[in-house]
C-alpha cells in the first residue's frame, strides 16, 4: 500500500469496497478512483489505443488521458473524476468507449433503477466558472454587491488547487460565507462545457445516480477557469509512474497517498519547488530536479522488470557531448508550464494571443459581459511558475521520434506530426485532423499546445503564428442520458392528444403518430383488420355519414392592420376578395418556389384571419411565418398566435351530414344555398357554442364543426348521439387518406418532398399571376418549367386487386435490369371501396404527357404494370361535394 499514515482531506473513519478489472480494493471516503488505484499500487490503469503500451494515472483532473474507466452504464469517465463509493465496480478502457445496458448495478454505485437525468433553467446576474482562489474571491465580491450569484465548480468541493496547499481556514470561511448569502448558489461536481451566444452557459452536474444539466442565462460571467499543467516531450514519456508534477503534489496532499517511493522532478518552470518540498515532506525521496533551464534534460526512461512503471530516468546534457547519468526513480513528475483554460472564453468569441513571457495562449479581446481571472488570464504567479524557458521537445538521441508522445489519449506521436507536415500540410487544423491530435475525449487539454510548438518548429515560424485549434463544446464528453433529461421513453417527445382522445380509447381505435399527436388510425369492430376495417369506414363516409377527430390541424391566428397583406406575400394566391364568414384553401412555397405546405385560411372579422396548417407542419408553418415578419416584413402590422390546442375539431362527412347538422341546429340554415361551400357559420347546440365551415377533405357533403376544445368530448358525442339513427362511424387517418386520393387532394410531405412545384402538381390554378408572394421569381427560372419534371398523376394497376407499394420506383419498359433509370416513383397507394380496386398517386416524369400509357413497377421477384391516368378517380365534377 502507497497510502501515507497521515494527512489528506480523506475521511479514514469512513473504509470504502470498490473494484477495479474484477479485483477488489479498498479506499475511503474522499478518495477518487484515481487516488485509490495509486494508494493499493495499481500502476497500470489501461492500455494504449493504437500501440497497446501499458499507461498509468497522469494527471489528477479533467485533463486526464489515460484513465479512462467504465462505471456500470457509464462508459469514458476519468478515474480523477469519480468519486469513490462503496461498492463501486469500474473497468478500466484502452482508449475506447463501450455501451452497456446490462449492469447489474445502475452506475456500478448500488442497486437502484438506473441513471437519472433531470434539466434546469436558471438566471443569475454574475456566474463564476471556477471555485480555486480566483473564481471564490469573485464570487464574495459579487455577493457583497447584492448581486444573484451562481459558482459552478467541477470538483466534489471547491477550492481548486487550494484543496492540495493548505489554504483551509480561508477556504473554509470563504466557502461557509457563500453558503449563508441569499443570493449566492454553489454547484458542485458541475462542469461547463459550452459558452453560447448571450452569455447562455451549459453546465453538466454529477449527482449520485445521474446528473442535472444546467441552462444558465447570466448578465456577466467571470471565467475563473484556471490552467492545465502541461508535460515535456521526451522519449518513452508515456510510461506508467510518469506524472504531471502538480498531480503528484495534489495525491499526496489532499489523498495523503504517495505516488512513488523515490521520484524525480523535470521541469522547465519554478512550479516545482514546493513539489520537491511536499513529497520530501511526505517521505518521499527527490533523488533529483532535473532543471532544462540549467542545461540538462531527461532524454528517456528505464522501464520496470515488470513493465508496470518505471526504474529510472536517463539524464543528459542539452548541449555538448557531455556525460550521461542514470537515476533510479520509480516516479517522474514533469512540468512544462502551464495552459491557461480558455476553452470557454474561445466557444464565446473571445480572442487569445500568445504570450512570449509565459510561454502560453492568453486571453486577448474579451467578449461583452465576459471577464476572465486568476490563472485563466495568464496570473500563473498562484502557480509558482515564475520563470520558464519554453522547451517543447528533448532531442530525440537518434530515434525516429516514434516514442516522443504528444497526445497520450489518441497515442500520437511526434513522428505522426513530422509526417503530416512532410506532407504538405501546414495549417494546425489539418495536421489535428492528419494525425488526430486532440480529437480524443480529454481534447487534447496536455497535448494542444505541445501541438503547435512542434509545428512552429519544424516550420520555423512562431508559436503564436501557428495558433491553436478550434475550441468547440462540449469542453467536457457529454452522454446522451444527460442530453434528453427526462426525455425518453413515453417523455422523449410530447405527446399530444385531443379533448376527444378519451371517446377514441374507449372505442378501441387504434393510433397512429402525426408528428406529436396521437391519431386514431382505424377503429376495428369486432373480426375485422385493418383492411377491412377502412373499406367499412370509407364506404360510411361516401354512402352515409361519417365522422373524425380533425383537432390536430394546425391553427394559427393572424391580426393586425396588414393581416391581409402578410397572407398575400405568403401564400400563392390572393385573399384580397375574401368575404368576412369565409375561407378559401391556401398554398405556400419556399424561397424555392416548391411546395411547403397547405391548409385553409379563413377570415374571421376585420384584421382577423386563422390559418390551418398540416398537423405535423404546424410548428415549422408557424416559424416560417414569424420568420419573415421578423427578419424581412418587419414594417407589418401582424401578429401570430399558435392556437392549435385551443379548438377541437370535428369533420362530418357524407351524403346525409347535413342530416346531423340539422339535428344539431335546427334553427341553422344548412342548404346549399344558404350555406355553401367555404363559408362559415356560427351557432350553439346544447349550450355549446360552435364555428361551423363548410370544409371538406374528402370531396363528400362535409361539415367541420369547432368549438373551444373543453367543449371537444361534450360535442363529439353530440354528433354521434344526432348521428346515431343514421348510423353514423367514427373514421381514422388511413381512410381518410384513401378518401382524400380518390379525389386527388395532395399531403405535403407525401406527393411533396421539397422539389414539387404547385405546377408539377398540375396545381398552377392556384399560383397567383397579379401579385408577388415567397417563391414565385423561382417559379420563373427555366429548371422550373423543364417538360421532363415529374407531374401527379393517378395509377391504375393492370391487375385491379394489385397494390402497389408506397415509395416503388416506375420505369417505362417492362423487362428491366437492375439498376435501371426510374422516371417516377408511387407517392400514395390504396384499395377503394368506391372504385372496387386498387389505385395510386404518383410522380411521374412528364407525366401529363402519359396519360392512357403504361408504366412499370419492378418489385422484389415481379413487376407491376399499371395505367397513367388522371390523378382524380372521383365526382370530378365536385357534384357530390356542393350537393
Amino acid at each position: 500500500m502507497s497510502r501515507l499514515a497521515s494527512g489528506g482531506r480523506i475521511d479514514r473513519t469512513r473504509p470504502l469496497s470498490f473494484t477495479f478489472n474484477g479485483v477488489r480494493y479498498r479506499g475511503f471516503a474522499g478518495d477518487i478512483l484515481a487516488s485509490a488505484l495509486l494508494a493499493n499500487d495499481v500502476a497500470v490503469v489501461a492500455k494504449s489505443v493504437t500501440y497497446g503500451r501499458p499507461r498509468g494515472i497522469f494527471s489528477s483532473g479533467i485533463e486526464e488521458p489515460n484513465a479512462l474507466v467504465q462505471v456500470g452504464n457509464e462508459t469514458m469517465l476519468r478515474a480523477t473524476q469519480v468519486e469513490l463509493a462503496d461498492g463501486l465496480e469500474a473497468i478500466g478502457l484502452n482508449g475506447r468507449g463501450r455501451l452497456s445496458l446490462d449492469s447489474p448495478s445502475p452506475a456500478g454505485r448500488g442497486q437502484g433503477v438506473g441513471p437519472r437525468y433531470d434539466k434546469i433553467y436558471a438566471h443569475c446576474e454574475v456566474l463564476i466558472i471556477g471555485g480555486g482562489r480566483a473564481g471564490i474571491t469573485a464570487a464574495l465580491d459579487a455577493a457583497h454587491a447584492g448581486d444573484r450569484v451562481i459558482l459552478v465548480d467541477e470538483q466534489a468541493e471547491p477550492g481548486g488547487r487550494l484543496l492540495s496547499a493548505g489554504w483551509n481556514n480561508w477556504l473554509a470561511e470563504s466557502i461557509a460565507t457563500l453558503q449563508s448569502a441569499p443570493d449566492v448558489q454553489v454547484l458542485s461536481r458541475a462542469t461547463a462545457f459550452g459558452h453560447y451566444d448571450q452569455n447562455l452557459v451549459l453546465i453538466a452536474q454529477r449527482l449520485e445516480n445521474g446528473g442535472r444539466l444546467w441552462q444558465v442565462r447570466a448578465k456577466r460571467v467571470v471565467l475563473a477557469t484556471g490552467a492545465h499543467e502541461r508535460p515535456l516531450i521526451f522519449a518513452n514519456n508515456d510510461r506508467p509512474a510518469i506524472m504531471l508534477a502538480g498531480a503528484a503534489r495534489t495525491y499526496t496532499n489532499r489523498y495523503g497517498v504517495a505516488p512513488g517511493k523515490r521520484a524525480v522532478i523535470f521541469t522547465n518552470n519554478d512550479s516545482t519547488d514546493v513539489v520537491a518540498a511536499d513529497l520530501k515532506r511526505a517521505g518521499i525521496s527527490v533523488e533529483a530536479s532535473v532543471d532544462v533551464r540549467a542545461g540538462e534534460a531527461v532524454v528517456d526512461t528505464i522501464p520496470s522488470a515488470a513493465g508496470g512503471g518505471i526504474r529510472g530516468v536517463l539524464i543528459a546534457p542539452l548541449t555538448g557531448n557531455g556525460p550521461r547519468r542514470e537515476i533510479e526513480c520509480d516516479l517522474l513528475c514533469v512540468s512544462g508550464g502551464f495552459n491557461p483554460t480558455l476553452h470557454l472564453f474561445s466557444q464565446a468569441q473571445g480572442r487569445i494571443r500568445y504570450d512570449e513571457g509565459l510561454a502560453c495562449f492568453v486571453p486577448d479581446v474579451a467578449p461583452a459581459n465576459v471577464e476572465v481571472v486568476g490563472a485563466a488570464a495568464g496570473d500563473l504567479g498562484g502557480r509558482g511558475q515564475g520563470t520558464i524557458m519554453p522547451y517543447w521537445i528533448v532531442p530525440s538521441d537518434g530515434q525516429e521520434w516514434s516514442t516522443h508522445f504528444v497526445d497520450l489519449e489518441r497515442d500520437v506521436t511526434v513522428a505522426d506530426v513530422r509526417r503530416a507536415l512532410g506532407t504538405g500540410m501546414r495549417s494546425v487544423e489539418h495536421v489535428k485532423r492528419f494525425t488526430t491530435i486532440g480529437t480524443g475525449s480529454d481534447q487534447g487539454k496536455t497535448a494542444g499546445i505541445n501541438e503547435t510548438a512542434i509545428i512552429a518548429a519544424q516550420l520555423g515560424q512562431p508559436v503564436g503564428a501557428v495558433g491553436v485549434t478550434t475550441f468547440r463544446p462540449p469542453y467536457v464528453p457529454i452522454s446522451f442520458g444527460l442530453m434528453a433529461g427526462r426525455n425518453r421513453g413515453d417523455l422523449f417527445d410530447p405527446i399530444r392528444v385531443t379533448a376527444i382522445h378519451p371517446w377514441h380509447v374507449s372505442h378501441g381505435a387504434v393510433f397512429e403518430n402525426v408528428g406529436q399527436w396521437k391519431r386514431p388510425w382505424y377503429y376495428p369492430r369486432e373480426g375485422e383488420d385493418i383492411d377491412a376495417a377502412v373499406l367499412r369506414e370509407c364506404r360510411a363516409a361516401r354512402e352515409n355519414v361519417a365522422v373524425m377527430d380533425v383537432s390536430t390541424l394546425g391553427k394559427i391566428e393572424i391580426r393586425g392592420p396588414d393581416a391581409l397583406e402578410f397572407l398575400n406575400r405568403i401564400y400563392t394566391n390572393a385573399f384580397d376578395n375574401l368575404k368576412i364568414g369565409s375561407c378559401r384553401y391556401g398554398l405556400m412555397c419556399k424561397a424555392d418556389g416548391m411546395v411547403f405546405d397547405d391548409g385553409v385560411v379563413m377570415h374571421l372579422d376585420t384584421d382577423r384571419w386563422l390559418a390551418t396548417t398540416t398537423t405535423g407542419g404546424a410548428a415549422a408553418v408557424l416559424d416560417w411565418m414569424e420568420e419573415w415578419l421578423q427578419t424581412e416584413w418587419h414594417d407589418l402590422r401582424v401578429r401570430l398566435t399558435s392556437v392549435t390546442d385551443h379548438w377541437a375539431a370535428i369533420a362530418v362527412v357524407g351524403p346525409r351530414s347535413r342530416n346531423v347538422i340539422h339535428s344539431l341546429f335546427p334553427h341553422l340554415a344548412s342548404g346549399p344555398d344558404s350555406f355553401p361551400f367555404m363559408a362559415i357559420r356560427e351557432a350553439e347546440t346544447g349550450a355549446i357554442p360552435v364555428r361551423l365551415h363548410r370544409i371538406t377533405f374528402s370531396g363528400e357533403l362535409a361539415y367541420e364543426l369547432w368549438t373551444p376544445s373543453w367543449y371537444g368530448l361534450a360535442l363529439w358525442e353530440a354528433v354521434m348521439a344526432a348521428g346515431e339513427p343514421l348510423g353514423i362511424a367514427p373514421y381514422g387517418t388511413e381512410a381518410m387518406h384513401v378518401l382524400r386520393a380518390e379525389k386527388g387532394y395532395i399531403i405535403c410531405g407525401q406527393e411533396t418532398d421539397g422539389t414539387v412545384t404547385p405546377q408539377d402538381l398540375g396545381m398552377g390554378w392556384i399560383v397567383s399571376k397579379k401579385k408577388s408572394f415567397v417563391g414565385q421569381r423561382s417559379h420563373q427560372r427555366s429548371d422550373t418549367a423543364r417538360p421532363d419534371r415529374r407531374h401527379l398523376v393517378g395509377l391504375l394497376p393492370i391487375d385491379r386487386d394489385e397494390l402497389l407499394p408506397e415509395g416503388a420506383q416506375l420505369v417505362l419498359e417492362p423487362n428491366v435490369s437492375v439498376p435501371a433509370k426510374m422516371v417516377g416513383h408511387v407517392t400514395s397507394s390504396y384499395r377503394s371501396a368506391t372504385l372496387g380496386r386498387t389505385f395510386a398517386l404518383a410522380m411521374l416524369q412528364s407525366g401529363r404527357d402519359r396519360l392512357g400509357g403504361t408504366v412499370y413497377a419492378p418489385l422484389n421477384g415481379h413487376i407491376v404494370a399499371a395505367t397513367v391516368t388522371e390523378p382524380i378517380f372521383y365526382d370530378k365534377e365536385n357534384i357530390r361535394r356542393d350537393s
